[in-house]
């Protein structure tokens, strides 16, 4: 229970004698371990005859005789060791079951699954993912499973569905991809996945919203700062890495057609349906994040992808102290093809190649070795969805790439249900699977 200073009382106490605290389940047994203990003292005493055990000896054996004074000597200690130690073992087992009983039903896990995981996980590599929407999302729950030293870079440039709302009543950064990639890495992805998604409907006031992303903007308005926010977001979720926002800087994704037309924010660049020349930010050159920057020059595996070209990866790109420290790298630098064209924003970037060559062209330079593309082809029923819409599969033209000083490594890279995108433990396994350029890809 609380007291005046709003901390309980068990908070009060020093660490150490918390757990003597009622209702631990731990003094009991700590009190028989320590029973075991004295008793196995007594008995290799009584064994070997020392101390005051002695006189005990010395008096039995004026009764019934040296020899079988001796002999019931032994036995008295050797069974006062065997019942001490089974004192000490059972005392043990249970100490273990109340400390470890709590961890796994919070998991809702079998406990040697949730240490299984905790001790390979911290064993990992550092991995960057850069990019936003579900292409990320999906990502960063396949890598999350083989390493805990996760940091995802997400777009902030946003302005559609309840991002674009905050962002304009409230004058904060976008949280729609950060809210993704914070679900993503979520250790109980499953209901606090359900919790942040849940959009609000018949509610005048907040229609249309999810709790997840008015859950950070009010932090953020709290705390004053959006990163910060994001942070706090992180502990509450407890989730495996860390979610980082490229930069702090408002900006607005514009477009130059092909037919010399401009366009101004995400949504009308992912929706206009012209070929797109080239995208830019404005303001033109915001500032990294300078903690996004340092992750990336401190990873070991880059990983740039999957998402929708122009409107989730290429905005990150066009963060000088981001695409800077991508240049720079020296980890193991990897781009992922998407699997499908997107209606109206990618219709003409039919190849693996096409996006390679546009990604390339926004980047000012070489940030990838590597390119994952999926060559294999959805159901029948899957890609006949996706066609009624105007998405098209992309070719995986491995040779082209190649020719383009390029390392491309093909594979069946997609899920196997109702939608075609990457599975994520597929696409983590393909990526971890790479070594640094020269050394033989295993």
């Amino acid at each position: 229970m609380p007291t005046k200073s709003g901390r309980s009382r068990w908070q009060r106490l020093p660490r150490v004698l918390r757990w003597l605290y009622p209702g631990l389940r731990v003094k009991r047994w700590l009190l028989l371990l320590l029973l075991g203990l004295v008793v196995v003292s007594f008995g290799v005493a009584f064994a070997i005859g020392l101390g005051t055990m002695v006189e005990v000896t010395d008096a039995v054996s004026r009764v019934v005789g040296a020899s079988l004074a001796s002999r019931a000597s032994a036995v008295v200690g050797v069974a006062l060791i065997a019942g001490g130690l089974c004192a000490v073992v059972l005392s043990l087992a249970q100490i273990v079951h109340s400390i470890a009983e709590p961890l796994r039903e919070r998991e809702n896990r079998a406990l040697v699954d949730v240490l299984l995981a905790d001790r390979v996980r911290p064993r990992g590599p550092s991995v960057v993912a850069i990019g936003g929407g579900t292409g990320l999302s999906n990502l960063l729950r396949g890598l999350k499973r083989h390493t805990s030293d996760i940091t995802a870079i997400a777009a902030v440039s946003d302005e559609g569905g309840s991002s674009g709302r905050l962002r304009r009543e409230m004058d904060t950064l976008p949280p729609g991809d950060v809210r993704n990639c914070l679900v993503a890495l979520a250790d109980d992805e499953a209901i606090m996945g359900r919790l942040l998604q849940y959009r609000f409907e018949d509610v005048p006031s907040v229609n249309g919203h999810s709790l997840g992303n008015l859950f950070i903007v009010a932090l953020a308005s709290i705390t004053g700062d959006f990163e910060r926010a994001v942070k706090e977001t992180s502990k509450v979720l407890a989730i495996r890495g860390r979610v980082l926002p490229a930069t702090l800087d408002h900006v607005v994704l514009c477009a130059r057609l092909q037919d010399g037309a401009t366009v101004r924010g995400e949504t009308e660049v992912s929706a206009h349906g012209g070929a797109i020349e080239r995208v830019f930010l404005d303001p033109e050159r915001p500032e990294g994040l300078p903690e996004a920057v340092e992750a990336i020059g401190a990873a070991d595996i880059v990983v740039l992808g999957p998402g929708s070209t122009y409107t989730s990866l290429i905005p990150n790109l066009l963060v000088p102290g981001v695409a800077e420290a991508l240049r720079r790298s020296n980890a193991i630098r990897v781009f992922v093809c998407n699997v499908m064209t997107q209606p109206r924003e990618t219709d003409l970037l039919l190849e693996a190649s096409d996006q390679v060559r546009v990604v390339l062209a926004h980047a000012g330079g070489k940030v990838f070795d590597y390119v994952l593309i999926n060559d294999a082809v959805p159901s029948a029923g899957v890609l006949s969805r996706y066609e009624s819409v105007g998405a098209r599969i992309v070719h995986a033209d491995a040779e082209e790439v190649g020719r383009m000083g390029l390392i491309p490594i093909c594979g069946d890279l997609i899920s196997d249900d109702i939608y075609a995108w990457h599975d994520p433990d597929r696409l983590a396994q393909a990526i971890l699977r790479l070594r640094p350029v020269g050394e033989p890809v295993v």
